[in-house]
């Protein structure tokens, strides 16, 4: 297959339906990690084509919705600092913090500033000396690179007024995290096929041996994702537990070099505070010794206090696939994109915000009604 349209083949898309459903002969519960996994599985309706014994359950891959209030709270705080500029992608200006968001910061006269990427930050700081320009540096594996680049371009310009605010976190941990909970019903995993570009393969390699899960990755498309399935399944039916490249087309075993290498380079690993699932030991990435002077938190200590996330909302719950959004008193009601209370409605990639868009659930069809 070399073109896009190849992926969303209905003849393809129905094939694999039979396949899948001639293989399965019991009751299997599977979670795809990434947001938008849930997003293509919901807007193409295979959630609802696959056989009723295949249970998918969402995981916390949104770093939108992963970042947690706290976070939130130290990059207004920052914002709010005279001579001091935060830069941040713009799916990060209506999440919640303990009491407010960036949006509203700014609203208030914090000095926040959307960008695409990073470099654009960098190169703000480049043409604006006097000021100070903090990058909230969010995100996955897949936002790393660049971050890092970031970091390397600051320095190469002898740059004085750049820094990080990072909230970087890392998917094997957060998929251990879920396996070792006492209350988990994950039998099999979709892993994110982007992560995997970057990354590779290999360190899901110990988690799919040491808990006998199966793990495959996968691309985002409709066929991407059922092949996923199918290989999941045809693993749980035999007994077996491996790591299966469904995203061959982009992932290589070993990721892309020099985008670990960038990474290693300028990150190391650290403990971090996750919406919902609390803190996880070397589930994060943050500043090393040799590139400490760009870490914001050091250059802006501001005190935050530590409130608990989501008060009120069932976020760390759907994060963790502990509940459908839908199961959530407040989902389509008093949550809803317009006026959300927790970060999974907030993000594009958000498991709530799929459910509303793509109209499943009952509370989400009797509030349209």
């Amino acid at each position: 297959m070399k073109y896009l349209d190849e992926f969303r083949d209905p003849l393809l898309v129905e094939h694999l339906i039979e396949r899948i459903s001639a293989l399965t002969s019991r009751q299997w519960t599977m979670m795809e990690v990434c947001g938008g996994q849930t997003h293509s599985l919901i807007r193409h309706g295979i959630d609802q084509l696959l056989p009723s014994q295949i249970e998918l359950i969402h995981g916390p891959g949104c770093p939108v919705c992963v970042t947690p209030s706290t976070s939130l709270d130290e990059a207004i705080a920052i914002a709010r600092l005279p001579g001091v500029t935060l830069c941040t992608f713009a799916d990060m200006l209506r999440v919640p913090g303990s009491e407010s968001d960036l949006l509203a910061a700014r609203a208030a006269g914090a000095a926040v500033r959307e960008v695409y990427s990073p470099l654009e930050a960098v190169a703000l700081a480049a043409t604006h000396p006097e000021e100070q320009i903090v990058f909230f540096a969010v995100g996955f594996e897949t936002t790393a690179p660049a971050n890092a680049m970031s970091v390397l371009q600051a320095e190469a310009l002898g740059l004085e007024n750049f820094s990080l605010l990072t909230s970087q976190v890392l998917v094997p941990p957060a998929i251990t995290a879920i396996l070792e909970a006492p209350d988990n019903r994950v039998e099999a995993f979709l892993a994110a096929g982007h992560v995997c570009t970057v990354m590779g393969v290999k360190e899901y390699e110990p988690i799919a041996s040491h808990y006998h899960v199966p793990i495959a990755v996968t691309g985002f498309e409709p066929v991407d994702l059922l092949l996923g399935i199918e290989s999941c399944v045809r693993q749980l039916e035999a007994g077996e537990a491996g790591v299966d490249n469904q995203y061959a087309r982009c992932v290589r075993n070993g990721g892309n070099r020099a985008a670990v290498e960038a990474i290693n380079r300028v990150f190391e690993l650290t403990t971090r505070e996750w919406r919902g699932m609390g803190s996880l030991p070397d589930s994060g990435l943050g500043l090393n010794g040799q590139y400490a002077r760009f870490d914001a938190r050091r250059r802006f200590p501001v005190d935050i206090k530590k409130i608990e996330d989501d008060r009120g909302c069932l976020a760390g719950d759907v994060l963790t696939g502990r509940v459908r959004p839908d199961q959530c008193p407040h989902f389509g009601e008093k949550c809803r994109p317009d006026s959300p209370v927790g970060a999974p409605m907030v993000s594009a990639e958000g498991a709530c915000a799929a459910y509303y868009m793509y109209g499943r659930g009952t509370r989400n069809q009797h509030s349209k009604a």
